[in-house]
Protein backbone atom coordinates (compact mmCIF):
# COMPACT_ATOMS: atom_id res chain seq x y z
CA UNK A 1 0.00 0.00 0.00
CA UNK A 2 2.07 3.45 -1.41
CA UNK A 3 0.54 5.63 1.42
CA UNK A 4 0.97 3.40 4.34
CA UNK A 5 3.45 4.78 6.99
CA UNK A 6 5.21 1.46 7.29
CA UNK A 7 5.29 0.57 3.68
CA UNK A 8 6.96 3.34 3.02
CA UNK A 9 9.36 2.75 6.04
CA UNK A 10 10.18 -0.46 4.60
CA UNK A 11 10.72 0.99 0.90
CA UNK A 12 13.02 2.85 3.25
CA UNK A 13 11.23 6.65 1.59
CA UNK A 14 11.07 7.58 5.13
CA UNK A 15 13.73 6.81 7.52
CA UNK A 16 13.69 4.48 10.80
CA UNK A 17 16.21 3.42 13.43
CA UNK A 18 16.13 -0.27 12.16
CA UNK A 19 17.41 -3.27 14.73
CA UNK A 20 16.50 -5.83 12.61
CA UNK A 21 15.46 -6.75 9.11
CA UNK A 22 15.46 -10.56 6.84
CA UNK A 23 13.30 -11.05 3.69
CA UNK A 24 10.11 -11.13 5.52
CA UNK A 25 9.95 -8.51 9.05
CA UNK A 26 11.28 -5.61 9.70
CA UNK A 27 11.96 -4.36 13.42
CA UNK A 28 12.96 -0.52 14.22
CA UNK A 29 12.67 1.55 17.48
CA UNK A 30 9.31 3.87 18.12
CA UNK A 31 9.71 7.47 17.35
CA UNK A 32 7.81 8.00 20.32
CA UNK A 33 8.92 5.50 23.02
CA UNK A 34 7.04 4.56 25.77
CA UNK A 35 9.61 2.44 27.41
CA UNK A 36 13.72 2.68 27.31
CA UNK A 37 12.92 -0.19 24.51
CA UNK A 38 10.11 0.41 22.43
CA UNK A 39 10.63 -1.88 18.78
CA UNK A 40 7.99 -2.20 16.35
CA UNK A 41 8.02 -5.41 14.50
CA UNK A 42 6.63 -5.45 11.08
CA UNK A 43 6.13 -8.04 8.40
CA UNK A 44 6.94 -6.19 5.23
CA UNK A 45 3.76 -7.34 3.39
CA UNK A 46 1.03 -5.16 3.94
CA UNK A 47 -1.34 -6.62 6.45
CA UNK A 48 -3.75 -4.09 7.62
CA UNK A 49 -4.53 -5.47 11.43
CA UNK A 50 -4.67 -8.96 12.84
CA UNK A 51 -8.59 -9.34 11.74
CA UNK A 52 -7.25 -8.62 8.24
CA UNK A 53 -4.42 -12.11 8.76
CA UNK A 54 -5.63 -14.73 6.11
CA UNK A 55 -5.34 -18.00 6.92
CA UNK A 56 -1.94 -18.96 4.97
CA UNK A 57 -0.73 -15.15 6.95
CA UNK A 58 -0.69 -17.12 10.69
CA UNK A 59 3.28 -17.97 10.28
CA UNK A 60 4.12 -14.22 10.43
CA UNK A 61 2.58 -13.63 14.16
CA UNK A 62 4.81 -16.30 15.33
CA UNK A 63 7.86 -14.90 13.60
CA UNK A 64 7.12 -11.38 14.98
CA UNK A 65 6.65 -12.57 18.53
CA UNK A 66 9.83 -14.87 18.00
CA UNK A 67 11.81 -11.48 16.67
CA UNK A 68 10.38 -9.93 19.56
CA UNK A 69 12.00 -12.28 22.34
CA UNK A 70 15.06 -12.29 20.42
CA UNK A 71 15.41 -8.15 20.23
CA UNK A 72 14.65 -8.66 23.73
CA UNK A 73 16.87 -10.79 25.10
CA UNK A 74 20.03 -8.90 22.84
CA UNK A 75 18.59 -5.66 24.69
CA UNK A 76 19.50 -7.71 27.80
CA UNK A 77 15.77 -7.08 29.05
CA UNK A 78 14.61 -10.57 28.46
CA UNK A 79 15.55 -11.74 32.16
CA UNK A 80 13.62 -9.04 34.04
CA UNK A 81 10.90 -8.91 31.50
CA UNK A 82 9.20 -7.14 28.61
CA UNK A 83 5.78 -6.59 27.26
CA UNK A 84 4.39 -7.33 23.80
CA UNK A 85 1.37 -5.61 22.58
CA UNK A 86 -0.78 -5.93 19.94
CA UNK A 87 -3.13 -2.83 19.02
CA UNK A 88 -5.97 -3.73 16.83
CA UNK A 89 -8.41 -0.99 15.60
CA UNK A 90 -8.71 2.65 16.72
CA UNK A 91 -10.47 2.27 20.36
CA UNK A 92 -7.31 -0.07 20.95
CA UNK A 93 -4.81 2.54 20.13
CA UNK A 94 -3.70 1.93 16.17
CA UNK A 95 -2.67 3.92 14.54
CA UNK A 96 -1.05 2.65 11.39
CA UNK A 97 -2.90 0.39 9.72
CA UNK A 98 -0.26 -2.37 9.20
CA UNK A 99 -0.09 -4.97 11.80
CA UNK A 100 2.58 -4.28 13.82
CA UNK A 101 3.55 -5.91 17.41
CA UNK A 102 4.80 -3.40 20.15
CA UNK A 103 8.10 -4.73 22.17
CA UNK A 104 8.64 -2.86 25.63
CA UNK A 105 10.37 -2.95 28.34
CA UNK A 106 13.63 -1.61 30.16
CA UNK A 107 11.27 -0.83 32.87
CA UNK A 108 8.47 -1.70 35.76
CA UNK A 109 5.20 -1.86 33.49
CA UNK A 110 2.15 -1.22 35.07
CA UNK A 111 -1.15 -3.25 35.26
CA UNK A 112 -3.87 -2.18 33.55
CA UNK A 113 -1.90 -0.49 30.31
CA UNK A 114 -4.51 2.42 30.50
Amino acid sequence: MSDCLFCRIIRRDIPASIVYEDDRLLAFNDINPQAPTHVLIIPKQHIESLNALAPGEDAIVGEMVRRAAAIANTRGIAESGYRTVFNTNRDAGQTVFHVHLHLLGGRSLTWPPG
